[in-house]
């Protein structure tokens, strides 16, 4: 095993002039994912692309025909609820993975949903408590001709593409510190990157890398910095031990600068109290790094740059949420940038090489903040909107849900616009006295989730990055809808909670067909070809949890739909 990397930078001016330093050269990415990403009609990761923007080339499909859609098959995955997977899809086998019950692993046939073979693991039994948002999972990667997914008890796992045999198993951290594994690794060359949950659980979040082909740890980076490391002294006392930061979302890469990017969670616990020193900017605490996107070489795990969008977070507003990587024109200028809608209802441009933040704007009702200053990059917030264990604080908005949760936005580099299914709720909260206890919720506050102010609780945004002005919305009557998918021919696909998948036109917005699939969705979708013909697939099966936490919103969520565990998929 290579020597373990630990490494930090400390302030964002000292970040991006550490960043100035680095003259790496362009990255090859492993060979079979690298032909794979080569050929428009696979699916080949959980974004399509690397950058993560859930774009196809395919138009087979499009705005003139998609009216014309039927279902080719249905596959069920014997597991209901929270069936978060994007499937993917390299030659003529889609591979896909199931939830909670028997989870599983299944390759497919692609045009015909025949099983080829499938992995059940062994996962611990006494996984459950130690799992904070369901029993959820966001699917597969590909690489060096494996199939590469992580387990809710902290398992890395290789299976042998072809045969669906096990290559290797790894374990990446203690699954009874309250750490789960519920999303794909991002390939990085010969390196599987990963991270984890445990937000709510006290956890330190990590990111590591394992070598492709013998599972072994390669580096590994902690999210929250030890003593006598830059930012440390942002922690009271010894909190950095139970701090959050879990990188458990999906990542990105650059393979041009070889820059890996991820989002960072909440700060545990939410009782800012009792973790911050209260010294830095304005007056805000900040909590390195949390609720932060990271960008870190990809061969060691050195952080080269971090943008910190919500300073000494205290309403679960984690900064996981995907990192949507596109050269766009800004002000004339074609720049490399990382766009992301964050949980603090913020729509998040950078730029990708340098961390230079070039716009943060609300996309959707925000309060607790007035306003963004892009120079120091930090918000302005309302003092008003900060909970407190004298009184409760009500109305702050957006609610713990965000402005987006994880459900996958899209870009499309046609029509320039990102599209981002979003939550209109608000919520009140009391800070309370907490206590750190291994495999325990490490919370520290008191909340209730409310509606939100105007006609509708969830949307379908069409969004500008370059000027942050919405091109059409699309009201929708509840939150928690599904992620979306964007294609070449015109067109933008979603589901939504109360169980109908739907495409658009990607210029105008108009609906142009819907399919009840009978139970919500929050996956998002994905398209692929085999010997010439398009489809188009998604994953049904609501979440269980997480509504429970949304008050009477959240028994309309329930209501709605029930529980399911089906891929559907589409042609014409």
């Amino acid at each position: 095993m290579r020597r373990k990397r630990q490494s930090w930078v400390g302030s964002a001016s000292g970040l991006a002039l550490a960043l100035g330093l680095i003259t790496a050269a362009p990255a090859v990415a492993d060979e079979a994912l690298n032909q794979a990403l080569q050929n428009p009609n696979n699916w080949p990761s959980y974004g399509r692309t690397q950058a993560n923007t859930r774009f196809s080339p395919l138009k087979q499909i499009n705005d003139q025909n998609v009216g014309q859609l039927k279902l080719a098959y249905a596959f069920q995955l014997g597991a209901l609820r929270s069936n978060e997977a994007t499937p993917i899809v390299i030659g003529d086998t889609l591979y896909v993975s199931s939830s909670s019950g028997p989870r599983s692993v299944y390759a497919l046939d692609a045009k015909t949903g025949k099983i080829r073979w499938q992995y059940q693991p062994v996962i611990a039994e006494d996984v459950d408590p130690f799992v904070c948002c369901d029993l959820d999972s966001r699917g597969v990667a590909y690489a060096d001709s494996k199939i590469l997914f992580g387990t809710l008890d902290a398992h890395l796992i290789a299976l042998d593409a072809k045969t669906g045999k096990p290559v290797w198993n790894t374990v990446v951290v203690d699954y009874k510190g309250g750490m789960a594994i519920t999303s794909p690794p991002t390939i990085v060359k010969n390196l599987a990157v990963i991270g984890y949950a445990g937000g709510e659980y006290g956890a330190r979040g990590a990111l590591q890398a394992y070598d492709l082909k013998t599972g072994k740890q390669v580096w590994k980076t902690y999210t929250i910095p030890g003593p006598g490391e830059p930012g440390n002294d942002t922690w009271k006392g010894d909190s950095w031990k139970h701090g959050g930061g879990a990188a458990w979302q999906v990542g990105s890469y650059d393979p041009q600068t070889n820059t890996v990017f991820y989002g960072t969670s909440n700060p545990g616990p939410w009782n800012a109290a009792v973790r911050s020193t209260g010294t830095s900017d304005y007056g805000q605490l900040t909590n390195l790094y949390t609720s932060s996107t990271l960008a870190l070489d990809g061969d060691t795990g050195k952080i080269k740059w971090a943008l910190q969008s919500t300073p000494a977070e205290a309403w679960d507003y984690d900064g996981v949420n995907e990192l949507v990587l596109a050269d766009i024109t800004i002000d004339g200028k074609k720049t490399p940038v990382m766009m992301k809608a964050d949980r603090d209802g913020f729509f998040f441009v950078a730029n990708r090489d340098t961390g230079k933040l070039i716009s943060a704007k609300p996309f959707v009702p925000v309060n607790w903040a007035k306003s963004y200053d892009i120079a120091k990059a930090r918000p302005i917030e309302d003092p008003a909107k900060r909970p407190h264990m004298d009184a409760k604080t009500t109305d702050i908005c957006p609610s713990w849900m965000g402005g987006k949760n994880w459900q996958p936005m899209s870009f499309n580099p046609e029509t320039g616009l990102v599209y981002v299914t979003t939550n209109n709720m608000c919520q009140d909260m009391q800070t309370a006295e907490v206590t750190y206890r291994r495999g325990s919720f490490y919370l520290g506050n008191d909340f209730s989730v409310n509606p939100g102010h105007g006609d509708h609780l969830g949307q379908l945004l069409a969004l500008d990055p370059a000027t942050q002005k919405p091109a059409w919305t699309m009201n929708l009557p509840l939150p928690w809808n599904g992620g979306t998918m964007t294609t070449a021919g015109n067109l933008v696909f979603f589901g939504d909670i109360n169980g109908i998948f739907h495409a658009l036109d990607a210029k105008t917005g108009k609906p142009l067909w819907q399919m009840n699939v009978g139970s919500g969705m929050g996956a998002g979708p994905m398209t692929f070809s085999v010997d010439g013909k398009q489809y188009v697939a998604i994953l049904t099966g609501r979440a269980e949890s997480p509504p429970a936490f949304m008050g009477e919103v959240g028994k309309k969520i329930m209501a709605a739909t029930p529980e399911g565990g089906t891929l559907f998929v589409f042609t014409l």
